[in-house]
């Protein structure tokens, strides 16, 4: 959509609809999304799939509204920020809360990822967030993007201060769900 001007909001919808459809057909037990902005175009589709459709943004958001105060958001890359944010606050707005995440975005270092150099990326997060908490260390972060959470981790290890990232968020989230199923199951 950001590349070909003659491809319309209307095209990417009908094709993403077409992608969940085609992987329903092969026999997935669920869909793991991990886009946001995949995300957002599915949702605006209204999809009927009859297998369970796992946004990797909700348990992240979940877990943002849990907290006592708004969260920094760390992006790298600008072009997720407006439809992550608007995800979040509607996703807020939902359970009760106006919450406003404090975004923060690593200007120039998404492109590090894309051209594979992931250790220098990784550097680059982590830095950054040494310098966060620096600042303040009763601060709550978080990193918005699937890309940043190794780096997140990695920080988790060598400092112990927690960092609220997706892939966490989805794991504690699956480990909950499958635990409820297996109870349900016995």
């Amino acid at each position: 959509m950001t590349q070909d001007a003659s491809f319309h909001h209307s095209d990417a919808q009908r094709k993403a609809a077409e992608q969940i459809a085609w992987i329903e057909k092969c026999g997935a037990d669920a869909i793991l999304i991990t886009c946001t902005n995949y995300i957002a175009l599915l949702e605006e589709a209204n999809l009927n799939c009859s297998i369970p459709i796992l946004k990797i943004d909700e348990p992240y958001f979940e877990a943002l509204c849990r907290q006592p105060r708004p969260p920094i958001m760390l992006f790298t890359n600008p072009a997720t920020v407006e439809c992550t944010v608007k995800r979040f606050t509607d996703y807020a707005k939902a359970k009760g809360s106006e919450m406003q995440p404090d975004v923060r975005v690593l200007e120039g270092v998404f492109p590090l990822i894309m051209q594979g150099k992931k250790e220098e990326y990784q550097q680059e997060v982590c830095a950054f967030l040494h310098n966060l908490v620096q600042e303040d260390p009763e601060k709550i972060v978080s990193v918005a993007q699937l890309s940043m959470a190794e780096a997140a981790q990695q920080f988790e290890r060598q400092t112990l201060i927690p960092i609220i990232h997706p892939l966490g968020t989805l794991q504690a989230y699956i480990a909950d769900e499958w635990k409820l199923s297996k109870r349900i199951e016995k």
